[in-house]
């Protein structure tokens, strides 16, 4: 297609859309919206047009389209047609493919994870298979994005692999019929103590409530449900309706859980629960942490705010937006936040205002002093403007920038690699796995070779201060700083033996993932996790966790509550 050809279908995308303008703002002296359009139309045709080099109007387009809603705040994104499918798995949690991660490792691509009962699980590919050939095409030097877009297809087609298995280095040709790939919403249930049931949920995409009524009724099944634990920590959210639906397993038929409110005569709606609970008086508690966030936050807001749970964890990463999706012609949209979502004691739990944009002083926190205090159905005291403040609050616990170094650069599955082909007819149980101190000192010994990028913060920061000084005519810290320097022991056989819990932890789980699949790695995490620990503790306990959730032993955060006693005696 030629450059005029091109520009003429942006054009007509951009007339289409000034059309639409101009319905759109009927009855409204909007001439600023009429007077840009046009002028953005006719920048696009003299750079397609009359650039000393070719230019493509499709990606003039994008990135007119990116520098509009870069401002805005981080949720608000125009979809060009290549990005669809992505948005499509975002969404719906679905892909037609054959069902595993993928990874690169040295000139293949290998398969990183298979999902259970996936076409490639069923074919019997394992984590560490290498690909050779894609339908007769040779696979050394591809990318994962080209291998990706090889695997992936409509449902029902077929694609023909060459594998070389990791466990014997043989070559096998598999025929794998494409499906379609559901990613589960709850990869973990089941028991952790006498009576208290657990579920893991990590994300919000269309289907997540059939997921986990089906956990909630199962657990039901299995034994005396006495208590539930749900796991929402790191749940970066997703379908509001999805988390509406959530809640009414709880909670009595017709009850509000969330309201949204915008400029737009549309955006405002309540939300409430449309069918009787499945556990109405059940008790229950949530974990959360920074990363819970969007549909996840409005669960868990809602089941605080109506005294229903005892949150557990850190405060919530408060995103208090919603996004709605607009077509634009041309298999492309628009994603851009439309409202406000409210809990039902009426607060707002966004944590960063975007209304300043650039030019005003960008985006920024709400301050304190603009924090508002709440109650819940007991009256209990909540705040809005910066997330969720848990009932019971629990320190977080940090993995080392080391460890995560050696995991990102393949490091720890390399190992694994080797570990499973000299223990691939062994049996484990998934709580009670672990490498012997043997295993790690091999692990020792295979790191050696290998260069790892890492330096400490307190290096970093003596480098800094070493700099400084200098610029400084600060000679007389010299000396000193060299002394700091000697006795900082940060390189990596020291890091090794410093962080070895954590990357023995790490080791254990990508064993653990390639015998149980990832359901297994939660099974193995739950045996030392503190927040279960204490949910388990709670939920055993019903005066306590009644308690908890009356007035006189609300835990308001102390920010929040200096800050409210700020503006309370400013008033007085």
């Amino acid at each position: 297609m030629n450059s005029k050809r091109l520009f003429r279908r942006a054009a007509g995308l951009a007339a289409a859309l000034l059309a639409l303008g101009a319905l759109t703002f009927a009855g409204r002296n909007d001439f600023g919206l009429g007077r840009n359009t046009e002028i953005l139309i006719n920048l696009m045709r003299e750079l397609s047009l009359n650039y000393v080099d070719e230019v493509s109007p499709d990606r003039l387009m994008q990135q007119a389209a990116a520098g509009m809603t870069r401002t805005l705040d981080p949720y608000t994104e125009f979809m060009p047609e290549e990005q669809m499918s992505d948005f499509e798995l975002l969404t719906t949690g679905k892909y037609g493919g054959v069902g595993s991660l993928i990874r690169k490792k040295g000139d293949y691509v290998i398969f990183a994870q298979p999902y259970k009962g996936s076409p490639a699980d069923r074919a019997g590919i394992r984590i560490g298979d290498r690909i050779v050939r894609i339908d007769g095409q040779e696979a050394r030097g591809m990318t994962i994005e080209q291998v990706s877009a090889l695997l992936k297809g409509s449902p029902g087609t077929k694609v023909k692999l060459t594998v070389e298995r990791l466990l014997g280095g043989e070559q096998q040709e598999l025929t794998l019929r494409r499906e379609r790939i559901a990613i589960p919403s709850v990869p973990y249930y089941g028991y952790v103590a006498d009576g208290i049931g657990y579920i893991q949920h990590s994300d919000f995409t269309e289907g997540s409530y059939d997921e986990l009524r089906a956990a909630l009724e199962a657990l039901q099944r299995e034994g005396e449900l006495r208590g539930l634990i749900l796991d929402y920590r790191s749940n970066g959210g997703g379908i509001l309706q999805e988390a509406v639906k959530i809640v009414s397993l709880f909670v009595p038929k017709g009850t509000e859980v969330v309201s949204t409110r915008g400029r737009a005569k549309d955006a405002g709606h309540t939300f409430r629960t449309e069918s009787a609970p499945v556990a109405p008086n059940l008790p229950l508690a949530v974990l959360v942490n920074g990363n819970t966030a969007s549909s996840a936050e409005i669960v868990a807001g809602a089941l605080q705010d109506l005294d229903r749970a005892v949150l557990i964890g850190q405060k919530t990463f408060g995103k208090g937006l919603v996004q709605s999706t607009r077509p634009l012609g041309y298999n492309t949209m628009v994603k851009m936040t439309t409202a406000k979502y409210y809990m039902p004691s009426g607060r707002c739990i966004q944590a960063i205002d975007y209304s300043a944009h650039e030019g005003r002083g960008g985006a920024k926190q709400v301050p304190d002093s603009l924090v508002h205090a709440f109650t819940t159905r007991a009256g209990r005291t909540v705040y809005d403007g910066g997330g969720i403040t848990p009932d019971l609050r629990t320190e977080p616990q940090y993995v080392s920038r080391f460890a995560m170094t050696l995991y990102a650069l393949g490091f720890i599955e390399d190992f694994v690699d080797d570990y499973m082909r000299e223990h691939a007819a062994d049996t484990i149980d998934n709580r009670t796995f672990s490498i012997t101190d043997a295993d790690y000192d091999r692990f020792v010994a295979f790191m050696q070779d290998k260069e790892v990028p890492y330096e400490s913060d307190t290096r970093r920061v003596l480098k800094s201060l070493k700099t400084a000084a200098g610029n400084d005519r600060y000679t007389e810290l010299e000396e000193e700083i060299a002394r700091l320097e000697s006795q900082l022991k940060d390189d990596k056989l020291t890091n090794l033996a410093t962080y070895r819990g954590e990357i023995t932890d790490a080791i254990n789980s990508d064993v653990v993932l390639r015998h149980s699949y990832v359901e297994g790695v939660v099974e193995h995490g739950l045996t030392d996790d503190r927040e279960v620990a204490e949910a388990v503790r709670l939920l055993d306990d019903p005066a306590q966790l009644a308690r908890m959730l009356s007035p006189e032993v609300a835990q308001p955060d102390t920010e929040q509550e200096a800050a409210k006693d700020t503006v309370q005696a400013e008033e007085e």
